[in-house]
């Protein structure tokens, strides 16, 4: 009896032992099919991701002219941008709830312009759509140099800085950029003038005998640039497509606000804050291009202050 008593347990143990290791052989050695989801999870220094190459088969355009797919420099040069911003996960994501803000704003001034709409991304390359100060001096979301904003009819002085002014500022971006297309002749040209001064453009056109942007030997800035901008172009119109899901209800709303029009001096934008239902960071908030505390006035321009709803 003591015998079969000690066989049996045998028996049990032997089973334990191999229950135990086909377990722990199934945990170990996953099947070929989720090698690379386990073997991800398993190892505690591994990122569980998957990152793809953004596809370049189709046609890319921008403002109508196309880029040349035969050119493998152009195509890597955009291939670079697009990985760039599809993988740049939280600059991308604001710039996917800023134009649900902003676009609503610069649509229709390009339009009653004649520039084309790809030119929005433009302001999304220079800026982030946000009101960013260059190391070089250049403001707003258009990033204009003070002499640049004078010369395309914005006011900069110590009390106002038109460059912060939306409507504005866009207005005189497209007549600037219309500028750069009459003496160019192509809108892919007019971005890069915008960027790097049409003087610079033109004498490298001429020295390197180049017809178009992409036979251009560019500064590392300027050639990347219209390829940013398709980049932009690309994943704000399919953010989808390039892995961002945003809800409707997280997108940045476009402003609403009523106006006040002023024409006389005002000695303290706190105070004309409190007496119209709002405050002071709320003002500065709708109006950043009032860039003092006070606003002098001669009578003789009328400014249109937004104020957030009554």
């Amino acid at each position: 009896m003591q015998r079969a008593i000690t066989y049996y347990a045998a028996f049990l143990s032997l089973v334990a032992t191999f229950v135990l290791f086909g377990s722990f052989e199934r945990t170990t050695r996953p099947d070929a099919q989720s090698a690379t989801v386990s073997s991800a999870t398993s190892d505690p220094g591994a990122l569980p991701q998957v990152i793809r190459s953004v596809d370049l088969s189709k046609e890319y355009t921008f403002a109508g002219e196309v880029v040349p797919q035969g050119n493998f420099d152009a195509m890597e040069r955009l291939d670079r941008e697009l990985s760039v911003n599809s993988y740049w996960h939280s600059s991308t994501l604001l710039n996917i709830k800023q134009a649900h803000r902003y676009f609503p704003v610069i649509e229709p001034i390009l339009a009653e312009h004649g520039v084309p709409d790809d030119f929005k991304y433009l302001a999304v390359a220079e800026s982030n759509l946000r009101n960013a100060v260059s190391y070089a001096g250049a403001k707003g979301v258009w990033q204009f140099l003070k002499s640049t904003g004078q010369a395309y009819g914005l006011e900069i002085n110590g009390e106002v800085d038109e460059r912060y002014h939306l409507e504005k500022s866009t207005e005189a971006a497209c007549r600037y950029l219309k500028d750069y297309y009459r003496q160019f002749g192509s809108w892919t040209l007019a971005a890069a003038a915008y960027n790097m001064g049409g003087p610079r453009l033109k004498r490298l056109l001429q020295e390197q005998q180049a017809e178009s942007y992409y036979e251009l030997n560019l500064n590392e800035e300027t050639s990347r640039y219209v390829f940013r901008i398709l980049a932009f172009k690309e994943i704000l119109t399919s953010p989808e497509k390039f892995g961002f899901y945003v809800d409707e209800s997280e997108l940045y709303e476009p402003l609403k606000y009523r106006t006040v029009m002023v024409n006389t001096t005002v000695e303290s934008w706190a105070d004309f804050a409190q007496e119209h239902g709002t405050n002071y960071r709320m003002l500065k908030v709708y109006n950043p291009w009032l860039i003092s505390g006070r606003l002098t006035c001669s009578g003789k321009k009328d400014y249109i202050i937004k104020l957030p709803p009554a």
